[in-house]
């Protein structure tokens, strides 16, 4: 007979589906119509909203991987309607963010690596393999193919493509699709802008925005000023604007014509 062993202190809500060996700790909170495959951990501090889907082997909450880590009582908050497949690992905030957030109706496929103190937002992808490190930002409907590695603190933009086997090590502005490694801006993410429903004039004053970051004689900080005083700053364009003027850690470079 299969084993499970779920806390009585745990809430957790209607329509629930808990699989064969799954461990569920006493500080966690579990929405309604919620799937939780066998042999999943849930460790103390988890949120999980509403019509989550958990499969085998994957472990929720865990232990950071940081020497800051002294025992806090951090959480990790999964929004309603994700699915994260099978042997995932999404880690618990540390004292610095306090908190890991996983956005709603997230798509996280097996074998990823979620690190402490990340912050997803809603609608994306993470392909197999993906791995995460700490204090990461993904914006709204990225994409982010298989095995690709993401430097800690670094952030991507909303609706931004990443292909497969790609190593992160700076930030890529919203819009972008990026490739190659080391990892360059190629162009806005064009078809998938046209799949979220963008118009070609939208998309269009997209390009132009990023022909002057990344192809004009100016640099950044020049090139910004010129965005705003070329283009009304507001909608897509003060999301880039925004995005380049916080960048911590530098954008990616573009595609050079050697290169192509």
């Amino acid at each position: 007979m299969a084993i499970n062993s779920i806390s009585k202190k745990a809430i957790i809500g209607k329509n629930v589906h808990i699989g064969d060996f799954s461990v569920i700790e006493d500080d966690v909170i579990i929405g309604d119509d919620v799937y939780i495959g066998s042999s999943v951990m849930i460790y103390n501090g988890s949120r999980i909203s509403d019509g989550v889907k958990i499969y085998f082997a994957t472990v929720i909450g865990g232990i950071p991987n940081s020497y800051d880590y002294k025992g806090e009582n951090t959480t990790v908050e999964i929004g309603a309607g994700t699915v994260i497949k099978e042997h995932t690992l999404i880690s618990k905030g540390t004292k610095h963010n306090m908190k890991t957030v996983i956005g709603e109706n997230c798509f996280i496929m097996d074998h990823v690596h979620i690190g402490h103190d990340v912050i997803i937002g809603n609608n994306v992808i993470l392909t197999v393999g993906t791995s995460i490190s700490g204090h990461v930002e993904i914006g709204d409907f990225a994409n982010i193919g298989g095995m690709t590695g993401i430097h800690q603190f670094c952030k991507i933009g909303k609706y931004c493509m990443v292909p497969a086997m790609t190593g992160i090590g700076k930030d890529i502005p919203p819009f972008s699709l990026a490739a190659r490694n080391p990892v360059r801006y190629i162009s806005p993410n064009i078809i998938g802008l046209r799949r979220k429903g963008f118009t070609e004039e939208e998309i269009d004053e997209i390009k132009n925005v990023y022909n002057i970051i990344y192809f004009s004689k100016y640099n950044i900080s020049d090139a910004i000023k010129k965005v705003e005083d070329t283009f009304e700053v507001k909608g897509n364009v003060k999301d880039i604007v925004d995005f380049i003027k916080s960048s911590k850690r530098g954008l990616i470079p573009s595609l050079k014509e050697k290169e192509i």
